[in-house]
Parts: structure tokens; C-alpha cells; sequence
């Protein structure tokens, strides 16, 4: 299988209930490294969650966040045949973030994935079957590291798109 998991997410939205705590949710667009698969394409899924930011100082706070996450990747295998591969991860990022100005930041920081669900999904000719894969064949755990920016519109609704490489191989066979 592949060895590197990459994920772009990218929120839409985030409310929060206070200064400091909010949730979020927006869209994965991931794929997956390409060793061995040059039709690889990438997958659009769905992440929600919640957040915590803690300012550190007047312009640095860290803001874990525990995160559903759907990623995975397309194979083509011809013009007929295709397969997709959808992994639900429990993401724990958690980001470094510099405010630059009041509203707009950088951050950076490690982000930690726990396997939940593996399937996968095959269409020949028009016809499509699901079926749940074993996740014994997947490493459990994911670790990347995320590169960020956004924008805080005010207190309570901001923007963000955030780049996550993964640096762990999800097949446990290699």
C-alpha cells in the first residue's frame, strides 16, 4: 500500500461559545501517497469537532482540538473500474498559533489520528458495492504534522485551511 497519508483540510466555519472554546467543521480533501499507485486521486470527506484556545500571550496561544475525520484516497483502475478507500480517523491536532494581526494567524504543530472505521468501495461497469475492510490490515495510529493559516471574522465565526502530512505508513504490511 502507500506509504504516506497526506490531508488538506480546509473549515468553513467556526463557532465559538466563548473566547476560548468552539467547535468546527469543514472538509478533507486527502489522498495518499502514490508508491505503486500513479492513478491515485484525491478523496473529499467531512471533519467536526471541537477546540480549546488557550492564549499563551498577546500574539501565541496553542489550540488542541479533538477532530472526526473522514480521509482516504480514488484508485482508477480503467475507464470502468474504480475503488475508492475511506478511512475515518478521531484526530487530536494539536497547533501552535501565531497571531499576527488581531484576526489573521499561522500555525503549526503535531496532529495524532486513531483509526475508527476502513472501507472500501468498488464500481465496475456502473455497478457499486461497499464493504467494510479489516482494520487489522491498518495501522491504528497516524501521526503528521500541520501547516495553517486563517482568519477570525470576530469572536465567533472565523476561516481556516490547514495541510497535514502524515508521516506513518496506514498499511500495517508496508
Amino acid at each position: 500500500m502507500k506509504k504516506l497519508f497526506v490531508g488538506l483540510a480546509v473549515v468553513v466555519g467556526s463557532m465559538s461559545f466563548a473566547q476560548q472554546f468552539g467547535i468546527k467543521a469543514g472538509a478533507n480533501i486527502s489522498s495518499i501517497s502514490k508508491d505503486g499507485f500513479e492513478d491515485t486521486k484525491s478523496k473529499v470527506g467531512f471533519n467536526a469537532g471541537v477546540f480549546m484556545n488557550a492564549p499563551l500571550s498577546e500574539q501565541f496561544s496553542i489550540q488542541p482540538e479533538v477532530m472526526y475525520s473522514q480521509m482516504g484516497s480514488k484508485v482508477n483502475f480503467s475507464d470502468n473500474a474504480s475503488a475508492t478507500l475511506k478511512l475515518d480517523y478521531i484526530t487530536v491536532p494539536v497547533m501552535f498559533q501565531f497571531n499576527a494581526t488581531p484576526q489573521f494567524y499561522l500555525e503549526a504543530g503535531p496532529e495524532f489520528g486513531f483509526l475508527v472505521s476502513s472501507k472500501a468501495k468498488a464500481e465496475v461497469n456502473g455497478n457499486t458495492q461497499t464493504v467494510d475492510l479489516d482494520k487489522d490490515n491498518f495501522n491504528s495510529f497516524n501521526m503528521g504534522a500541520g501547516l495553517g493559516l486563517g482568519f477570525n471574522f470576530n469572536k465567533n465565526i472565523g476561516i481556516n485551511a490547514r495541510y497535514v502530512a502524515g508521516f506513518t505508513n496506514i498499511n500495517k504490511d508496508g
